[in-house]
């Protein structure tokens, strides 16, 4: 009797190019209907990586040609030493922050910009906003989720930083949709960004099981293929499957696992999009 078996993907790692840094798993001061996270309802756990946790991962690619360190989480500007750890990962390479902008206003920016300045690096941003009408976005995040991003950004530009727009495809629009109304909110906030200053990425439904579509082909522009993410617990292969054991690659990147198997719910959603959903594309703006 012949059995019909499913061989699932495997991706290598070919180049350390990006460092995420789960800053916190459970922090964060939104509670997003389309997070993948899954967060504890009734008490706070404080679950914040330690700085010398951080400054044993960064010594133990001292090898490798680490081209951005992202600073992600659940969200990353709770954590009680966040300038510090800014500070010491601007040491090695160009820092990414992936925040609600919340925490964001005029004195954070320039506070930040002298830390950049500070650095031979730069400080990138990734600002989650999820649609373009303000009703809309707060419906999934939170009342006042989408003014407190348009601030975020005024303050960022103000001080010359070149924001990422994040959008999470929740509604399920068209990419030429989305590009063209977030060019409208750009330019009605006097906003220097572009087309390149949007990542649009799947929405990823908790409900659902997501299957891979048959015209998916494994790509090399995956975040599993350049990037690996430290959290409190070891090694994982992305920030999606972060503390989950399916994605563990060890427990310090002193020995870690580069090979990673795509056989997850994550893995489709990623495998059927064929671009990063986590890190950004530098080649965009040289």
């Amino acid at each position: 009797m012949k059995v019909n078996t499913y061989q699932a993907e495997v991706a290598e790692l070919k180049e350390l190019k990006n460092l995420f840094i789960e800053m916190t798993a459970q922090n964060c001061n939104m509670h997003c209907k389309h997070c993948y996270i899954e967060f504890p309802k009734y008490k706070k756990v404080e679950d914040y990586i330690k700085l010398d946790t951080i400054k044993t991962a960064i010594n133990d690619t001292t090898k490798e040609n680490i081209e951005c360190i992202y600073l992600t989480g659940a969200e990353p500007m709770t954590h009680p030493d966040f300038n510090a750890i800014l500070r010491f990962c601007l040491t090695r390479s160009n820092v990414c922050i992936c925040t609600n902008g919340s925490f964001i206003n005029e004195k954070k920016a320039r506070f930040l910009k002298k830390v950049e300045d500070e650095s031979q690096y730069e400080i990138w941003f990734k600002i989650s906003l999820d649609h373009y009408e303000e009703l809309k976005n707060d419906n999934i995040r939170y009342r006042g989720a989408y003014r407190h991003a348009i601030f975020a950004l005024k303050h960022l530009v103000k001080y010359e930083f070149r924001p990422i727009v994040t959008v999470t495809n929740y509604y399920s629009l068209s990419k030429e949709e989305i590009q063209q109304e977030y060019l409208k909110i750009f330019a009605k906030n006097n906003l220097p960004l572009d087309i390149e200053n949007i990542q649009i990425s799947p929405y990823y439904d908790k409900e659902k099981s997501s299957e891979i579509t048959q015209n998916a082909e494994f790509s090399d522009n995956l975040d599993c293929v350049c990037g690996r993410i430290l959290t409190n617990s070891g090694v994982y292969t992305c920030p999606f499957l972060a503390n989950d054991y399916r994605g563990r690659c060890g427990s310090s990147f002193a020995d870690y696992n580069k090979r990673s198997s795509l056989e997850t719910n994550f893995c489709s959603v990623c495998l059927n999009s064929k671009n990063r959903i986590f890190s950004i594309d530098f080649t965009k703006f040289v």
